[in-house]
């Protein structure tokens, strides 16, 4: 069976663009695998951990939210960040929890905006964690 050509865009650029022979994805319910002649659909992603195994072996992201499309052994990926797991700061995203836990929820839109930043953090420090504990 051919490799899925994995290709995920941030408004930036493309982020990455390589076949691989599986890809994980965080979905907004839960999480995805995708196989080569996996059945088309669209999917809208949460934050969390990317991995892509290939020959050279697993590669690991960090993918902030977005919406990923797969069709014809193509997987598309857009989101707003993705990271390599290495590059995530375990410092930063700390701090960035700290302040989020602290900042004013009185309103649906002020708690939604929390919400999303703690679960940003989250994410980024899970993803961290297992690339250093890889490393």
């Amino acid at each position: 069976m051919p490799d899925l050509n994995c290709i995920v865009v941030t408004p930036e650029a493309t982020a990455l663009e390589q076949s691989a022979e599986f890809v994980a994805l965080p979905l907004y319910d839960g999480e995805i695998g995708i196989a080569p002649g996996h059945s088309p659909m669209i999917g809208r992603l949460g934050f969390g951990e990317m991995r892509l195994r290939g020959k050279g072996g697993v590669q690991r992201y960090y993918v902030d939210g977005g919406f990923v499309q797969i069709a014809d052994n193509v997987v598309s990926v857009l989101t707003s960040r993705a990271i390599p797991a290495h590059e995530v700061d375990t410092q930063k995203a700390k701090a960035q929890l700290e302040e989020a836990r602290g900042q004013s929820s009185n309103t649906p839109e002020l708690m939604e905006i929390r919400d999303r930043t703690v679960s940003q953090a989250r994410a980024m420090i899970r993803v961290s964690q297992k690339s250093d504990a890889k490393n």
